[in-house]
């Protein structure tokens, strides 16, 4: 997508760990409050953040903006398109003396956002290329340890469903004797929130290693795992305190599964129906109630 206004803090988020010290101070600082990053002067925001103007510049351009000013204005944009302060409020974070019903709410609007913000900067091009290479692939191969490994578990049934010879792998060891099997025109998929997890990133070097395409999973374009990736295709969740954020980071990942399948299968419409079918008919008198036939 191209509207980088909006999505600033989104993006700000996703490179956050890839910049220098310096920069990175200056990053939490807008992300802690984009209204007020829009409303400083340069001058003010490098005083706040305990570094220079040059830092405050470099970092702009590391995010994409020639400098502070184009920063301020993409800045004063999202938050005017974020609308009241209500909204503004629940993004934040949750404190100590949050009551029951902010925290219900922060977590509901962070776990939306998180879906709505993925979607929106999806690279669809990333996303084409991913459905394209299983729709011819012979075998694909899934790597996730924990709660990626969940997501990586989901993927596995759904391309089941519709008749793909697909594997999830969530011990290390077994991804790796699974991936070092794997050959030209197979998949291998990674699933990390943080794209750093070395068990995660050994299973698709390995992968890679072995010529299979390989696919990054990830809410860092810039991290170890995204390197590996010949396709990359990046969530857009948020970390909170009491790691709410971790559900979010599990929904945005889900969100991306579930546009790489509905992608394939209505790539491959006849086979996936037929197969769809089959496995609802297999199980269809397992529910109360039901008798086979019926």
């Amino acid at each position: 997508m191209a509207d980088t206004e909006l999505r600033t803090t989104v993006r700000i988020r996703a490179l956050l760990p890839s910049l220098a010290p310096a920069e990175r101070r200056v990053a939490e600082r807008v992300l802690a409050d984009p209204a007020a990053a829009a409303a400083s002067t340069i001058t003010s925001l490098a005083h706040e953040c305990a570094t220079s103007e040059t830092t405050v510049i470099r970092f702009c351009r590391a995010v994409g903006f020639t400098g502070y000013p184009g920063l301020r204005l993409a800045l004063a944009a999202e938050q005017g398109r974020s609308g009241a302060g209500d909204a503004r409020d629940l993004a934040g974070d949750i404190v100590a003396d949050d009551d029951l019903d902010k925290v219900v709410g922060k977590i509901a609007f962070a776990d939306a956002r998180a879906v709505e913000e993925t979607a929106e900067q999806l690279d669809l091009d990333a996303l084409h290329a991913v459905i394209e290479a299983l729709v011819t692939a012979p075998r694909v191969d899934v790597y996730g340890v924990g709660a990626s490994g969940f997501v990586a578990l989901d993927f596995q049934q759904k391309l089941h469903r519709i008749g793909r010879v697909a594997f999830a792998w969530t011990d290390p060891h077994i991804a790796l004797t699974s991936a070092a099997l794997l050959t030209p025109g197979d998949v291998a998929v990674a699933i990390s929130h943080s794209g750093a997890t070395q068990d995660t990133i050994d299973a698709l070097q390995l992968a890679r290693g072995t010529g299979a395409t390989t696919v990054a999973v990830t809410n860092f374009p810039r991290s170890p795992l995204a390197a590996l990736g010949d396709h990359v295709l990046t969530t857009a969740a948020r970390e909170t305190t009491f790691r709410s954020g971790a559900t979010a980071s599990r929904l945005a990942q889900l969100t991306v599964v579930d546009c790489v399948f509905v992608g394939l299968a209505q790539r491959t419409y006849e086979s996936s129906q037929r197969a769809l079918e089959l496995t609802h008919d297999a199980v269809a008198d397992r529910r109360v109630g039901r008798k086979a036939g019926r």
